[in-house]
């Protein structure tokens, strides 16, 4: 087990190398997804082992994911009406998810989200308008959409698991199945991640597998760039929204491909 005041020799050029790639990784986190293929190996390379790599990057993912929510909330992106039964599944998969992560190889789940990503970029190169709701579409109520239950508790269960890629499975579920625009799909995608990460994270602390010292220098870049991500994100067109999602799916798609 990983002791959790086991000190790693973290130089100034690993701390700014940690900083920039979590700048990097918040802003693409807070538009798509898949940031943490970029955090996780930074965090390997400073010698850490793939379980505490995976773990200590949840700090980094928490604490962007609620600056992102906070902003997000502010600038009225936020719907709340439905949210905590968006929450319910979401967490529910996540518990379940982080308890695997513990005890299983993370091998398991990686075919399953590879075929997620590459679904989604198929969607959004041929049929757009599912995974991006034209202007003017009504969202529905989890109550008016079942099966968005059932996405949204496997996306619990991936985050729980190894996160990286879990906004894409978010997204399909928010902007695909209850017909969010991408703004406020975002908004609802970051509140989301910040539950199932919660929960994960007490399960690895529980464990020992944090790394305190570089979770928290990788915490401050990703909150840097989650800001920097909503203000792009209230900003720019939804077809630069879609163009991006759809880059950073495919390159995700190519990450997972190169680690099988």
């Amino acid at each position: 087990m990983f002791e959790l005041n086991s000190a790693y020799a973290i130089s100034p050029a690993f701390a700014a190398l940690l900083v920039l790639v979590g700048l990097v990784a918040g802003v693409i986190n807070t538009l798509a997804g898949g940031g943490s293929n970029l955090t996780l190996p930074a965090l390997m390379l400073m010698g850490l082992p793939a379980d505490v790599a995976n773990a200590t990057n949840r700090l980094g993912v928490l604490m962007q994911s609620l600056a992102a929510a906070k902003d997000f909330d502010s600038r009225g992106q936020l719907v709340r009406h439905d949210l905590w039964n968006i929450l319910k599944p979401t967490l529910f998969g996540s518990l379940l998810g982080a308890v695997i992560a513990a005890f299983a190889p993370s091998e398991w789940l990686k075919p399953a989200l590879l075929m997620a990503m590459v679904s989604m970029a198929l969607l959004i190169l041929i049929r757009p308008s599912i995974i991006a709701p034209p202007l003017g579409t009504e969202a529905l109520a989890m109550a008016d959409s079942p099966n968005s239950a059932w996405t949204l508790f496997f996306a619990g269960v991936y985050g729980g698991f190894v996160q990286a890629g879990v906004g894409f499975i978010l997204i399909a579920a928010l902007a695909g199945s209850l017909r969010y625009d991408l703004v406020k799909t975002n908004a609802i995608k970051m509140v989301c991640t910040a539950a199932l990460t919660m929960a994960a994270l007490a399960i690895f602390i529980w464990q020992g597998l944090v790394a305190w010292v570089p979770g928290m220098i990788l915490a401050v870049g990703t909150v840097a760039g989650a800001k920097i991500g909503v203000r792009i994100a209230i900003t720019a067109s939804p077809a630069g929204l879609k163009w991006f999602l759809f880059i950073m799916t495919v390159m995700a798609s190519a990450a997972a491909l190169l680690k099988q």
